[in-house]
């Protein structure tokens, strides 16, 4: 993953991916605010309740994937099966999240590695969407190491990722290091919100972090 890649992931713009948008249907918030994930320099990994649930990170992983913009996301234990948007920096200088409607896409991070290339590619959708109910991401929490995620490229191509860690941390302790920063492998981070819900009702105290492994290609 490029140098400059990497020091945009780790900013605490790019830190506050998700923000309050995680189906209350609040405005995103900027770095600094404190309801996403917190900024650059946080590593803490102490997971909430539930704990995460992990397993070895492989040690070896295929040929890195061309550069190709991921349009569809496939997660067959959970019954995920979306169109993928392309998000980037709102205007206020927030992270933009997929819009809370019904049938909200998941959303990739375009200022991520796309998926399949060398280093974190992060993915992330709602758990759930105001009014209109559930989102994409409302079972992320149930996936296990060993399960599959695929994503479906814009040139045709495929990749097929491994869960080898699913975590649970308050938002206070999101683990930006381990989420955001360079890997010498191809790998996918998908991230929503969880929990039980804030004292304002609307947003949620937990983020939910999946972390997987290029594993093939179809």
């Amino acid at each position: 993953m490029p140098t400059k890649s990497v020091r945009a992931l780790l900013t605490g713009v790019v830190a506050v991916l998700l923000v309050s948008g995680c189906g209350s249907g609040t405005a995103a918030v900027r770095a600094g605010e404190g309801t996403g994930p917190s900024g650059a320099g946080s590593a803490s990994t102490a997971p909430s309740t539930p704990p995460s649930s992990a397993a070895a990170a492989p040690s070896t992983a295929p040929k890195a994937l061309a550069a190709s913009v991921p349009v569809r996301l496939q997660i067959p234990s959970i019954g995920v099966d979306t169109s993928v948007m392309r998000l980037g920096l709102a205007a206020d200088g927030s992270v933009q999240v997929p819009p809370i409607e019904a049938n909200a896409p998941a959303g990739w991070y375009r200022n991520s590695p796309t998926p399949g290339q060398v280093g974190p590619s992060v993915i992330l959708a709602h758990v759930t969407v105001g009014q209109y109910g559930n989102g994409v991401f409302l079972h992320l929490s149930r996936l296990r190491p060993g399960d599959r995620v695929v994503a479906r490229l814009q040139d045709g191509a495929s990749a097929a990722f491994t869960v080898y860690k699913v975590q649970t941390v308050a938002k206070a302790e999101f683990p930006t290091a381990a989420v955001y920063g360079n890997v010498d492998r191809p790998e996918l981070r998908l991230i929503t919100c969880g929990g039980p819900r804030d004292s304002t009702g609307h947003g949620y105290l937990d983020n939910v972090v999946v972390y997987a492994a290029l594993t093939a290609e179809q």
